[in-house]
């Protein structure tokens, strides 16, 4: 009885931790591992509180260096966007403008040489980020990426007759065109057919149907191959 009146003194005072069921206490020897798994800054070794962390803080809060990009940071974390097929294009470019201020070796050519590489990485990092996230085709197949799922080349026995006949004609036309209204005609067909692929494949990530969106992407990749062609045609000779 003395030894039960006993503990229950001790957890009054919080000296004799109570059990909560689902929960373990965290140990020394588990507390110092947290602690020697968190990132080090590479210039004064710092970990936890006195160096770097997880998320926006791309130095050393202690020190004040630059650090190396984290590679296990996907696109849409850095660009602080929800992984998503739909983005908000000027939030992106806002994003995009706040991390060159941030990184770009401009602000570091008076830095250490390895905060000057460091700065490059980051930068290289932020514009393929930027160009992946804004344009819909490279968003969405990034998005099929990070679920583990590609699009090879030489697909085209996937995709029905009939659009493979329909991309051929189109083809055709172009390389018939002899002035700029034949060449806008096609071009505002083929953005029309972008536009029908791009709202379906946003339908297909809404219901994570990946096969869908993968068929919507790999049509885009047509159209946007057309694109291409006709920007080439209108550059005058």
């Amino acid at each position: 009885m003395w030894a039960g009146r006993a503990q229950a003194s001790l957890r009054v005072w919080a000296l004799w931790p109570a059990r909560v069921p689902g929960r373990r206490l965290l140990s020394c020897n588990t507390a110092s591992q947290t602690r020697s798994n968190a990132p080090r800054c590479w210039n004064c070794g710092g970990a936890g509180p006195g160096g770097p962390r997880r998320g926006d803080v791309f130095f050393c809060p202690h020190c004040r260096v630059l650090q190396p990009p984290d590679p296990t940071r996907d696109y849409f974390s850095l660009m602080d966007c929800t992984r998503s097929f739909k983005v908000d294009t000027m939030k992106l470019q806002q994003r995009y403008q706040q991390l060159q201020r941030l990184v770009h070796p401009d602000f570091f050519s008076q830095r250490s040489q390895t905060e000057k590489e460091f700065s490059e990485k980051h930068a290289t990092l932020v514009n393929e980020a930027y160009k992946t996230l804004l344009a819909p085709l490279s968003r969405g197949l990034y998005l099929l990426k990070l679920r583990g799922i590609v699009i090879p080349e030489g697909t085209d026995g996937e995709l029905e007759k009939q659009f493979l006949v329909e991309i051929m004609e189109i083809n055709e036309k172009l390389a018939e065109a002899q002035n700029e209204a034949a060449v806008n005609d096609i071009e505002s067909v083929v953005s029309v057919k972008q536009k029908e692929c791009i709202s379906t494949a946003s339908r297909a990530f809404e219901q994570d149907d990946f096969e869908k969106a993968k068929e919507m992407l790999t049509k885009l990749k047509y159209f946007s191959n057309i694109e291409e062609k006709i920007k080439l045609k209108k550059i005058p000779l």
